[in-house]
């Protein structure tokens, strides 16, 4: 399969549009269309080196060099192919990528920890999470999909365990923005801040992750969230959503 993909061939460089080639899925993975993807800060990261390990570390953990690299890991897209053994979803389905995959059935995964799932801990080296082989090439060479899921090319093959089913009546570029953006501002009050009934509150910066923060501190119970930010639409969206 052949797909348009944004490759980031090094750090301190532009992302190119490159075709690449796309084995087919092998068990336990499938091939998606991704309909829809957020540019996270962490896309970035990767262009800065912020995200990018030194040689050393990724040689003692047994990763080989990571780029060339397709960005994304916040999206949502439409199931076309599945490989052998994959059974949590079929052709046609709407699922939402996961950039931390996850077993669903591990003693981590049963008790909502699933960021601390074995499944998740590669999740930024290079290869499959099923093999550690590649499935994706650009110009014959190997190409690392970006926390295993890729999302900034038109298809992908991923892991079973890197993508969640959803209604297909929601919006993709919805659920695209939950995948990460969401998630991350929602688990920084509800699981990281561990805020409980009655707390107070204070998120400072109203962007994309902070307003979730609001959200979730809210919806956690806090009795009073306080959200700073110069920006007075940024201020006036948190008084609505729960400031």
């Amino acid at each position: 399969m052949q797909s348009r993909a944004a490759v980031l061939w090094g750090t301190d460089q532009q992302w190119q549009i490159e075709d690449i080639t796309i084995d087919p899925p092998k068990p336990g993975e499938l091939i998606v269309q991704w309909k829809a993807a957020g540019l996270c800060h962490s896309d970035e990261h990767m262009v800065t080196g912020d995200m990018v390990l030194p040689p050393e570390a990724l040689a003692a953990a047994g990763i080989g060099n990571i780029f060339p690299l397709v960005g994304g890991h916040e999206g949502a897209g439409v199931v076309v192919e599945v490989g052998p053994g994959v059974t949590t979803v079929k052709p046609g389905d709407h699922v939402s990528a996961s950039f931390i995959p996850s077993c669903g059935r591990c003693r981590y995964c049963s008790t909502g920890r699933q960021n601390l799932c074995d499944a998740g801990a590669g999740a930024l080296g290079g290869g499959s999470i099923t093999d550690g082989t590649h499935r994706h090439f650009v110009n014959g060479e190997p190409v690392t999909m970006m926390a295993k899921v890729g999302t900034f090319s038109q298809y992908a093959c991923v892991n079973e365990k890197s993508v969640i089913k959803v209604d297909d009546d929601l919006p993709l570029e919805c659920v695209a923005l939950v995948s990460c953006g969401v998630a991350t501002g929602w688990g920084s009050a509800t699981k990281r801040g561990d805020v409980q009934a009655g707390d107070t509150v204070v998120v400072v910066g109203i962007g994309g992750i902070g307003i979730n923060a609001v959200q979730g501190a809210r919806m956690a119970g806090a009795s009073r969230v306080i959200a700073i930010d110069p920006v007075e639409f940024k201020r006036e969206k948190a008084m609505e959503l729960g400031a």
